[in-house]
């Protein structure tokens, strides 16, 4: 019998599995709660705010991307990757061009 999966793993799979879509998703919400915060700041301009909020977003971008190369460095370490790309791919004949 298989056993039940945790939130926390079935969410890191999906991490794993859609990386691009995580960092992503990262940046908007970030970028989103940082102008939320500096909206709530008095007497800063506009342009400062939007300034402030895309460096916040971007530094979170990176702390993201940080973490995903652990998660793949991870991936590739324990083989959990290579044993599945190995699946998907067929061996390759040498000799299929003729000379």
């Amino acid at each position: 019998m298989a056993e039940k999966k945790s939130n926390i793993e079935c969410m890191r799979e999906w991490v794993v599995e859609h990386k691009l879509r995580a960092v992503g998703t990262l940046w908007l919400s970030g970028l989103a709660g940082s102008i939320a915060y500096n909206w709530s700041q008095p007497n800063m301009k506009t342009s400062v705010r939007i300034i402030h909020a895309r460096l916040h977003a971007q530094a979170l971008t990176l702390a993201a991307l940080a973490g995903a190369a652990v998660v793949e460095y991870y991936d590739h370490k324990s083989g959990s990757k290579a044993d599945r790309y190995a699946k998907q791919f067929l061996p390759m004949d040498p000799h299929t061009h003729k000379e």
